[in-house]
């Protein structure tokens, strides 16, 4: 909101008392506050560590922008700048004579941030240097990962459940990424990122229970398999249409400034839903409104079967973050130093300046996009697994962590029998509890439920009744 001015002076002389602390913040800044400033130097995320907090101005005031006021703009027409400066809403636009259109993109792509190169050798010594406690913590719950996924993909295809998502290939961004968060950041998943979970104390019975939608499942069996959610560790429950959660991650970040609270939200979300309006009403409002929310794209080459090259013709997703005025990073996404770092420092900046931060993590699906998905029809098998051998993030970390003495051959072999012994065992634990009762699905929404949906249990408990065979043993009504 904005006021237009008239150029007469007394308005705001006679309105001044009338304002409160609004006239107070007049008189102090000579003028209404701007809302745009000077963008700061382009330095990386790292050295951005230890920067203090921006000293931007305020959102909170209807007083936005001295450009509406108009005695202002003619003023500076004609004394702020010459002839060759436009003073226009934003700041000063230089002119030119030259007839020169933007190009559609950069001569060289944006340069992607790595630490750890194949062979898991430091490549740079700027990151953020972990503890070998952390670094053995995270490795653990990236093979934790690794194998509940390879797992409960096999029972899905034995018909135990129905439908489950895999990370294969994306443990580096799920794990690395959860370890420089805080509890206190609500996180907007996608549904690739069930690691974020996990790290935060969601247990492997608890995934079980959720896949097998029995009830002892916290969503009581009416979400799809490998649609998580949990109140208690700060984890919006999975929703399957793309990209919904990212506004609502912005929501949320906008909330947690106004309440002054020193956390950040982030959303996940990959390479196809930024080809929604979702996303772009997202990452413009974050950037407006300079809410404190981290953007992570999980650019993995496809959108089920679409290649990013049918997407967009844009260098990736890291230039939109540009585009619309947020600081953005392009990252190795198998390499879990450089996650850890760039998600530690676009926190930081986050909270401290109060502004998003994109985050574009170049990786690879290993895996098919859902057990519904046939990912060999549209790419090669050849290709699937240069990518799950040569480039396996898990692997890589391995191999750094035994380089610098933290890990070894023995510790491999008990911590992978002992996962594959843990996830076993809670399929088979949830295998065994019954199904929450028919009643449940009817339940959470309304105080005093409405009359159709009474008929329609009514309808549902005679079609159980009457065709017994069709439903599970321990389903009960």
């Amino acid at each position: 909101m904005g006021f237009y001015l008239s150029k007469s002076r007394t308005v705001m002389h006679n309105l001044k008392p009338k304002l409160g602390s609004l006239g107070v913040m007049f008189h102090q800044s000579s003028g209404i506050a701007s809302f745009y400033h000077h963008q700061e130097s382009q330095s990386g995320l790292i050295k951005n560590l230890g920067a203090g907090s921006c000293n931007r101005p305020t959102l909170f005031t209807i007083w936005r922008s001295e450009h509406f006021k108009a005695e202002k703009q003619l003023d500076c027409k004609q004394n702020c700048g010459g002839p060759q400066v436009l003073n226009f809403p934003g700041g000063n636009v230089k002119f030119t004579s030259e007839l020169d259109f933007l190009p559609e993109g950069l001569e060289e792509r944006v340069h992607c941030y790595r630490i750890l190169d194949e062979n898991g050798q430091l490549t740079s010594s700027n990151f953020v240097q972990i503890s070998d406690e952390l670094a053995v913590r995270m490795y653990t719950y990236m093979a934790m990962l690794q194998t509940m996924d390879t797992i409960f993909y096999e029972a899905q295809r034995q018909g135990r459940i129905s439908f489950y998502v895999t990370a294969i290939g994306e443990e580096a961004i799920n794990i690395a990424s959860a370890a420089a968060l805080q509890l206190d950041d609500p996180v907007f998943p996608q549904y690739r990122e069930s690691g974020v979970l996990l790290w935060r104390g969601f247990t492997l019975q608890e995934f079980a229970n959720q896949c097998f939608g029995n009830k002892n499942d916290n969503c009581k069996g009416r979400q799809m398999p490998a649609h998580y959610g949990s109140v208690k560790h700060n984890y919006f429950t999975v929703a399957s249409t793309v990209a919904t959660q990212v506004p609502h991650a912005v929501g949320a970040a906008y909330s947690l400034k106004m309440d002054r609270i020193n956390a950040c939200s982030i959303t996940y979300f990959g390479d196809g839903g930024t080809s929604t309006g979702d996303f772009h009403a997202a990452l413009n409002f974050a950037a407006v409104m300079e809410a404190p929310v981290i953007f992570f794209c999980r650019n993995n080459g496809w959108a089920i079967s679409t290649p990013v090259g049918d997407q967009f013709r844009s260098d990736g997703i890291v230039v939109r973050g540009q585009a619309y005025g947020v600081h953005s990073i392009r990252v190795d996404g198998n390499d879990a130093l450089a996650i850890y770092s760039a998600v530690r420092a676009a926190r930081q900046m986050a909270i401290t300046e109060q502004r998003p931060v994109l985050i574009e993590a170049l990786t690879y699906r290993g895996g098919h996009h859902t057990t519904s998905d046939d990912s060999t029809r549209y790419r090669s098998a050849e290709e699937i697994e240069w990518w799950r051998v040569a480039q396996c993030p898990v692997s890589r970390f391995r191999k750094w962590l035994e380089k610098e003495g933290w890990w070894n051959s023995d510790a491999e072999t008990e911590l992978r029998a002992s996962l594959r012994k843990q996830v076993l065992h809670a399929i088979q634990v949830a295998e065994q509890v019954e199904k929450p009762p028919v009643a449940d699905i009817f339940t959470d929404v309304y105080d005093a439920p409405p009359s159709n949906l009474h008929e329609q249990e009514t309808t549902l408990v005679e079609a159980i009744e009457k065709h017994p065979k069709e439903y599970p043993p321990n389903f009960s009504c």
